[in-house]
């Protein structure tokens, strides 16, 4: 098997081994691509590469060791386990409008625990993904603190299963020696070309541009907010690429973390920059948000960043501006990849 081999040589360089799951999807996929520009060729990408053969051109380009399919990469790690410095575990079905709470039980939750305890077993440490979702309508604002973790109310079955194993990993008296999880706020960006409804705000809106000339957003249905003045803590794929670099580097204080900007920002002035990006006036229609999701909306995120600042992260983050120039001009006009 030709992995062996590739592993000495990284070896020998002193290059350690990284692990990432859900790697043909829009996050990990921007994770690789920093990974490769910092000098981390050695990278083991899981997924289950046959569901969506749309999502190759995510990893196609990269540069990496292996590719492992999900269902077989506990077997893998078992026998590979040596070579691994850390496990970097974004996989996971993210659909907020699936109901069928046994795929989030087996895809979210069960595998994310067996991953958690091959890192335990093998003194791996572990960056995994949570989600702003588990704040559900933020009743119990948006704290990355411990304590309020058991207490929050998700708003559909992919936040609940997200809070729940944040829940079951603060229980665990066995943790791998370091840990952190990221609560994921508003993320757009390069790479999210196969997610369809579930893709960003700017994707659709650069879309819907080019096809009518025009941004469609949803109504508001509560009184104190106008439309297109609910509010989103959204966040470049980029800078959250560069927050869990830092942190499988630092490995400073395990936990679960936020990661937004802290400042949560109007969808009326994410289409006014997408417009501006475009070089065009702006045009907004709203609609109705649709019935299926209308009860489980969220009118306002805001991400405290008070932890992962004290654990030593000082990059700005990304204005939405900048993030949406940038996004606009060097991936969607041309369709390319990060």
């Amino acid at each position: 098997m030709f992995i062996a081999k590739e592993h000495l040589l990284f070896l020998q360089k002193n290059i350690p081994m990284i692990i990432v799951t859900g790697a043909a999807g829009f996050i990990s996929s921007a994770v690789v691509s920093r990974l490769n520009a910092l000098g981390y060729k050695d990278i083991v990408l899981v997924d289950d590469f046959q569901k969506d053969p749309a999502k190759a051109n995510n990893y196609k380009d990269k540069v990496f060791t292996a590719k492992v399919e999900r269902n077989d990469f506990f077997d893998w790690l078992e026998k590979n386990q040596r070579f691994a410095q850390a496990v970097i575990h974004l996989g996971a079905r993210t659909d907020t409008t699936e109901f069928d709470k046994s795929i989030f039980d087996e895809l979210n939750l069960e595998y994310s625990k067996k991953v958690w305890e091959l890192c335990v077993k093998y003194a791996l440490p572990l960056i995994y993904a949570s989600s702003a979702a588990t704040y559900g309508g933020g009743e119990l604002g948006y704290d990355d603190k411990h304590d309020v973790i058991p207490n929050l109310k998700p708003l559909n079955p992919y936040g609940d299963s997200k809070n729940d194993f944040d829940i079951w990993a603060l229980q665990q008296d066995k943790k791998p020696f370091f840990w952190a999880g990221l609560k994921f706020f508003n993320v757009y960006g390069p790479n999210e070309y196969h997610k369809g409804r579930m893709a960003s705000v700017v994707f659709h809106s650069f879309n819907q541009i080019q096809s009518s000339g025009k941004v469609k957003l949803f109504k508001s249905h509560r009184a104190d907010y106008s439309d297109g003045g609910q509010l989103r803590d959204f966040i470049y794929v980029k800078d959250v690429a560069d927050v869990i670099v830092f942190l499988m580097e630092s490995r400073k204080k395990s936990g679960i973390y936020n990661l937004g900007t802290g400042q949560a920002r109007a969808f009326s002035d994410l289409a006014n920059a997408t417009f501006k990006a475009m070089n065009l006036q702006p045009n907004i229609e709203f609609i109705d948000t649709p019935a299926d999701i209308r009860d489980k909306y969220q009118y306002y995120t805001q991400a405290n960043m008070a932890k992962l600042r004290a654990a030593g992260f000082t990059q700005e983050f990304t204005s939405l501006e900048d993030g949406v120039m940038d996004y606009v001009n060097n991936y969607l006009v041309g369709k390319n990849y990060l």
